[in-house]
């Protein structure tokens, strides 16, 4: 024979509500540990730059610091354009565009490398892709290399016009970080 249900009596609800509050109390307490783990606004402010490239003049690079990292802002000339678009894709030893802003598989090509009709305009991770040294080539003056794009004189690395690794012991190209052209003159990355 069954049991017949019984009906909640005092001593049921004074359990449940004991053991709710219990419940929310715990979480309010653990709330501060589990808070404080999150990024400070300092760190929440660099994950995505504005950079205004209205002062850069053709031929010209800038350094700005995003994340801690060095990006590489280069104004290319026609001639640095026409160079990367020249090289074949068998002669780069890392056939990958290593573009954030294109799928993993997307090759090394020049137009690969930049935004669509924005070509004139290069950016990129400046680390080394061998032990994460910082390339020589943005200031004038400096070593640019035999490519003339960046030099990393720590072990001799050689990377072209659109970053890409072309000679020395590198493994793959410069990084391209994810950016957008908010205006035609100013860029965010992030």
């Amino acid at each position: 024979m069954a049991k017949k249900p019984t009906e909640p009596n005092r001593r049921d609800f004074m359990t449940i509500a004991a053991a709710s509050f219990a419940a929310v109390g715990g979480a309010a307490s653990i709330w501060p540990f589990i808070d404080q783990m999150n990024p400070d606004a300092s760190a929440l402010s660099l994950a995505t730059i504005e950079v205004d490239l209205a002062p850069i003049e053709e031929g010209q690079s800038i350094t700005v610091s995003w994340r801690g990292k060095p990006v590489f802002i280069r104004h290319r000339t026609g001639k640095e354009i026409e160079e990367a678009k020249g090289v074949k894709m068998e002669d780069l030893p890392d056939p990958d565009a290593r573009n954030e802003n294109l799928k993993d598989d997307t090759p090394a090509t020049d137009i690969n490398r930049v935004k669509d009709k924005n070509e004139k305009w290069l950016v990129l991770v400046g680390i080394c892709t061998h032990l994460g040294c910082i390339p020589k080539g943005q200031r004038i003056g400096d070593a640019k290399g035999e490519y003339g794009g960046w030099f990393c004189p720590c072990h001799g690395s050689h990377y072209d016009t659109a970053g890409r690794i072309r000679k020395g012991p590198a493994p793959r190209n410069l990084d391209v970080p994810t950016f957008e052209f908010v205006s035609d003159t100013k860029i965010k990355i992030g």
